[in-house]
């Protein structure tokens, strides 16, 4: 399915003579894994690692020091029967059982508290890692299904392996202490006795291995499955959702196919339990049967005379210990190599590679708060993992100051020429200029900072509303209250911010604060837009800035974005054309391809493509015979208005009455038509071309 998967594959050994260097791969693989993991618990906190070789030698050491304090006390107890001592020894070993068993339990009392402690030290540590490693990764990463399925096995699988194949490792070694010290005891009975145990656990061991590495291998390619799962789960608990499946009565339909994912994923996983369950119930039988054999041998010797009634404890004890020491080990290290497998996600998602960075060895410096130019040349860009264009050898020029417009339909290519301007993505051919640099000069951090845009799917976070607008300019610390005002009053959010029981202070959506506030899809697009207005940026990017506002909260937000662009390069991109009026530049993309560029009287004259939509938008509006379109023949800018202000100055438009309810008569386009372009045209020739565009031309 995906090379990323191919890489952590070892390929089997094609011959015999293979086998020793496939075992050093996976041997070498194995261990280069465990010091990946020892490594990260290092780096949450050290005394960790220490606290659990501590405990390790305590553990592999206490069960010997309790068999042999057994031992002496059966041996006592049946010395004191036959008079050979008093009672006065039984009770003293008595109670130093007592007292090294409240020993044993006070150290793991102890323990429990500090591995609870280190463990969520550790995942806190991991996640933070993945957060920040999320941070640097390139946009285009998202878009790729593999992407999220590697983010999705490092976030689920890294935050508790760790400690647990650390504790395992450790287990281990508390283990191999226990099985040594009981081995030498037992090799008193029967040197062979151990060496049986052992060997009956060889098989044991490699069916753990083989289960283990299937376990693994299911997981991971059922990544989608789960993934599935989730979201549909999700849908069913997401507030934003919930109104829509209800009304649809899609419920059910989730349900289903939430069932029938499950059911498909399952069944996989049920068949490797109860494989696995058979291999090991055949395993156990054999197993007991040995150990049977054994308990009757030493039981023997102690009805004979040759061993005491203290012996048997022992002797059976450690018989036990080591049968369950191997076992242990066995299962103990499967899960291990498990769990080193597993952490091969977040190893691979760690490495990933940044792609949008500087491809100079000293980026070069971005300078802020002066005029910029930016130049689009002979630019295409498809989505990684597509094979189609949705930018088409695009070639435009933005001055310093200009207001620009991008226009078009849906999947025009819009966004995505926003998301190459401000180098979310690299174009795949040509090249971007920013004040005569390519803009893959500059480091992309500095280069963000220039910007302040409003997304199209803009951000709603569970903050505090001060907090949405601050996220503007994180770097404003600390954040002045009077800013925060004035970008709500200049986005129109002031009004319904007052009216909030905590105003500024209010917590927004019920995620978390139980005072939680859930605003309307409105009134969340008037917090992005004071975030804009707050942000200190040199280019402003509108895309569909006002698309959830009414008409009113437009033009207003309008009136004070021509306050705020001044000395600023601007580029909205908006469905409302009736925005398209006042701009310097207005450019009109067709699947990808720039078709048409020039101010709105140029377009308009020109009769082609620009004018096709802006006519058919506003005859939605026009509601007598005499209405006519700002741009056609025989009506020019001031007969249309009647005015010479400059855009977005002086009164609103008034609204007036039509077919459709209330509309502002600068989205009317009737008989005023937009007031924004006429307040532009009357008194001011249009802006200049860039250099080759003489006049509104369609290029070739």
């Amino acid at each position: 399915m995906s090379n990323w998967r191919d890489k952590l594959k070892e390929p089997p050994p094609k011959s015999l003579a293979e086998v020793p260097s496939y075992l050093w791969r996976l041997v070498s693989k194995f261990c280069y894994r465990l010091i990946y993991i020892f490594k990260l618990v290092w780096e949450a906190r050290p005394w960790i690692l220490f606290l659990m070789m501590f405990m390790s030698v305590f553990n592999g050491v206490s069960p010997v020091i309790s068999a042999y304090i057994g031992r002496e006390l059966l041996n006592s107890l049946g010395d004191a029967y036959g008079g050979k001592i008093g009672f006065e020894v039984v009770m003293t070993l008595l109670i130093f059982q007592f007292a090294y068993i409240f020993f044993v339990r006070l150290v793991h009392s102890v323990n429990d508290i500090l591995s609870r402690i280190s463990g969520e030290l550790v995942v806190n540590h991991i996640q933070v890692k993945i957060m920040k490693k999320a941070r640097e990764i390139d946009i285009a990463s998202f878009d790729m299904p593999e992407f999220y399925e590697r983010f999705e096995n490092a976030s689920r699988e890294a935050g508790h392996r760790p400690i647990q194949v650390i504790n395992s490792t450790f287990g281990i070694m508390s283990n191999i202490i226990s099985m040594v010290s009981f081995i030498v005891i037992l090799a008193a009975v029967s040197p062979f006795a151990p060496w049986i145990i052992v060997a009956m656990s060889i098989p044991s061991a490699i069916i753990n291995f083989v289960y283990r590495r299937k376990n693994f291998n299911y997981v991971r390619h059922r990544s989608k499955d789960r993934r599935q799962l989730a979201y549909y789960s999700g849908l069913l608990t997401n507030k934003d959702m919930v109104k829509e499946i209800r009304i649809f009565g899609l419920s059910d339909t989730l349900i289903d196919r939430y069932q029938q994912t499950f059911w498909k994923y399952f069944a996989g996983l049920k068949k490797l339990f109860v494989s696995e369950g058979l291999w090991n119930i055949g395993l156990t039988l054999v197993s007991s049967t040995v150990n049977c054999l054994l308990f009757l041998y030493i039981a023997r010797g102690v009805s004979q005379g040759l061993f005491k009634i203290g012996d048997y404890s022992l002797y059976t004890g450690a018989l036990n210990s080591i049968a369950g020491g191997v076992a242990a080990l066995i299962s103990t290290t499967a899960s291990i190599y498990e769990g080193t497998l597993f952490i091969d996600n977040m190893i691979v998602f760690m490495a990933e590679k940044k792609n949008i960075v500087s491809i100079l060895p000293v980026p070069a410096p971005v300078h802020r708060h002066t005029p910029h130019t930016i130049e689009f040349r002979n630019v295409s860009f498809r989505y990684p993992g597509t094979e189609r264009d949705v930018i088409k050898n695009v070639s435009f020029t933005i001055n310093p100051g200009e207001t620009v417009v991008l226009v078009g339909l849906n999947g025009a290519g819009k966004t995505t020429l926003i998301k190459l301007l401000t180098r979310l993505y690299d174009p795949t051919e040509g090249e971007i200029m920013l004040d005569g640099r390519d803009l893959r000069e500059y480091d992309p951090e500095e280069l963000y900072k220039i910007f302040g845009i409003i997304f199209q799917d803009f951000g709603r976070y569970a903050v505090t509303v001060t907090e949405n607008i601050a996220f503007g300019d994180i770097e404003k610390q600390p954040i002045d209250m009077g800013e925060i005002a004035t970008a709500a009053e200049q986005s129109n959010a002031a009004d319904f911010i007052e009216k909030l029981n905590d105003k500024y202070n209010t917590p927004l959506m019920r995620i978390f604060e139980e005072n939680g506030v859930d605003l309307s899809i409105g009134q969340w697009q008037k917090l992005a837009v004071a975030r804009a207005f707050y942000s200190d940026s040199d280019i402003l990017i509108l895309d569909e800035p006002t698309a959830s506002l009414d008409a009113l909260a437009e033009q207003e937000i309008f009136n004070q974005f021509d306050e705020l662009r001044k000395n600023k390069t601007t580029i909205f991109v908006s469905h409302r054309l009736s925005s398209a009026t006042t701009a310097s530049k207005i450019i009109v993309l067709e699947q990808g391809e720039l078709v048409e560029m020039g101010t709105h009287a140029e377009l308009m004259k020109l009769k082609g493509r620009y004018y096709e939509l802006f006519t058919t938008q506003a005859k939605r509006y026009l509601t007598e015979d005499g209405d006519r379109i700002l741009g056609e023949e025989g009506e020019d800018a001031g007969e249309a208005y009647g005015t010479g202000k400059p855009p977005f100055e002086g009164e609103m438009q008034e609204f007036e009455q039509t077919e459709f309810g209330r509309v502002p008569a600068f989205e009317r386009a009737g008989r005023r038509g937009p007031p924004a372009a006429a307040k532009r045209a009357v008194g001011a020739p249009p802006p200049k071309m860039q250099p080759g565009f003489d006049a509104a031309q369609q290029p070739s």
